[in-house]
C-alpha cells in the first residue's frame, strides 16, 4: 500500500485547484502532507500552461493548522529548520510564488491554515467562515509568514489584534480588515474562487505579471527606487500587449470596464 495521499490537483484549463483532503484531522497538515503540498505548488509554478491556482480544503474545512499531535514525534512532525530555511514547515509558506493565488475558504483557517490563506494573493471566505492565530493557545508560534504576511496586508494594529489575542474573526469582520477580498454564501468559496480564477487567467498575462510581481517587490526598495523598477519593467509590455489592447479599446471593446 502507498503513501496516503491528501492532496489533489485538479486541473481546468489554465486553472488548477488544489484541494486539502484529510477530513479526519479538519485538514490539519504534518510532514508528510506538506510535503505532497509543496509539491503541488511547485508542480502548478513549472506548468507554463497553468496561470492562476485556487487553494482550497475538503469537507467544509479550509485547514486547521500544522497537525498537533505530530509535534512530539520526529518522523511525523513539520520540518523545523532553525535557520528559517526551506519552503516552510506547512509546505509551501516560503515559496515565492510568479503567478496568482486564491485561497478558497470555508471553515476554520486558523494557526497554520491562516497562514497558507495568507500566501495567495486573494482571499475568498463563506459567510460563516473564520480565521484565527489559534496556536497562540498551545505556544506554537507563527512561523509560516504569519508575523510578515499578516501585518502587510492588515495593518500593525489589526495584526496585532489577532496575533495577542487569538481570537476567532468572521468572515465580514475579516472584509472590513482588508483580509477577504470577496464574501459569498456557505458552500460558494470553491466555486467564486474558481470564477475569479478564470476572469484573472483571461487577461493578457504578460502585462498583469509583470504589474503583480512591481507590487510584491516595492516592499523591498525605497519609494524612488521602486518607482523607477515599475517603469523599467512595465514599458516593455506597452509594445508587447499594451498596443494591440489600446487599439481594441479604440475599436469600441471592453469600454466601461467591460471585458
Amino acid at each position: 500500500m502507498g503513501a496516503a495521499r491528501y492532496i489533489e490537483s485538479e486541473v481546468d484549463g489554465p486553472i488548477v485547484t488544489i484541494v486539502m483532503r484529510r477530513p479526519d484531522k479538519r485538514n490539519a497538515v504534518d510532514r508528510a502532507m506538506a510535503g505532497q503540498l509543496r509539491d503541488a505548488f511547485l508542480a502548478f509554478e513549472a506548468e507554463e500552461a497553468l496561470r492562476v491556482a485556487v487553494l482550497t480544503g475538503s469537507d467544509g474545512v479550509f485547514c486547521a493548522g500544522a497537525d498537533l499531535s505530530a509535534v512530539g514525534d520526529p518522523a511525523r512532525r513539520n520540518e523545523l529548520d532553525p535557520d528559517g530555511g526551506g519552503s516552510g514547515p506547512m509546505g509551501p509558506t516560503r515559496l515565492a510564488l510568479s503567478k496568482p493565488l486564491i485561497a478558497a475558504i470555508a471553515g476554520p483557517a486558523v494557526a497554520g491554515g491562516l497562514e497558507l490563506a495568507l500566501l495567495a494573493d486573494l482571499r475568498v471566505m463563506e459567510e460563516d467562515a473564520y480565521v484565527g492565530v489559534y496556536c497562540r493557545r498551545w505556544g506554537v508560534p507563527l512561523i509560516d509568514g504569519g508575523t510578515v504576511r499578516l501585518p502587510r496586508l492588515v495593518g500593525m494594529g489589526h495584526a496585532m489584534d489577532l496575533i495577542l489575542t487569538g481570537r476567532a474573526v468572521g468572515a465580514a469582520e475579516a472584509q472590513t480588515m482588508g483580509l477577504a477580498n470577496r464574501v459569498v454564501t456557505k458552500g460558494e468559496a470553491r466555486r467564486a474562487a474558481e470564477q475569479l480564477a478564470r476572469e484573472i487567467a483571461a487577461f493578457p498575462q504578460a502585462c498583469m505579471l509583470i504589474d503583480r510581481r512591481s507590487a510584491y517587490a516595492q516592499w523591498d526598495l525605497p519609494l524612488a527606487e521602486a518607482l523607477r523598477q515599475e517603469g523599467r519593467h512595465g514599458v516593455p509590455s506597452v509594445a508587447a500587449e499594451g498596443v494591440a489592447g489600446a487599439a481594441r479599446f479604440v475599436g469600441d471593446a471592453g469600454r466601461h470596464g467591460t471585458s
